[in-house]
């Protein structure tokens, strides 16, 4: 499964901001799979930010971005967006888009759930 994360960048705190996950993988159908959002800031491991099931109906978020960020698919543009919101200064990681061919109804938030990777794109939060 091919995995490609973009729109990240430089902004400033209360700022917005949409990451895209696009999949470009022919072999395998977009709907087959959930999709999450991880991020890894400098010195830090990798943590779990938001997931979404294959159909898009049911979400899960890490607290620290409930009611800031939300993750949303579009299945027919083989995509799925995370859209970032009064971003702050604590929000600055490289983020990743994962894919868990598992699709199951509830999403995973962990990381060994996952079976496929973008290579991630950098958002940095000014203060």
């Amino acid at each position: 499964v091919q995995l490609q994360a973009s729109g990240g960048g430089l902004v400033q705190t209360g700022a917005s901001l949409r990451l895209s996950c696009l999949h470009s993988d022919s072999r395998y159908t977009f709907t087959s799979y959930n999709i999450a959002w991880f991020r890894q800031a400098p010195g830090k491991g990798r943590e779990f930010v938001a997931a979404i099931n294959w159909n898009g109906d049911r979400t899960l978020y890490t607290d620290s971005v409930k009611g800031r960020f939300t993750i949303s698919r579009d299945n027919a543009r083989n995509r799925a967006y995370l859209q970032l919101n009064s971003m702050k200064p604590e929000d600055t990681a490289v983020y990743f888009c994962a894919a868990d061919l598992t699709s199951s109804y509830d999403p995973s938030p962990r990381d060994d759930d996952y079976d496929a990777w973008g290579q991630g794109t950098l958002v940095t939060v000014s203060s």
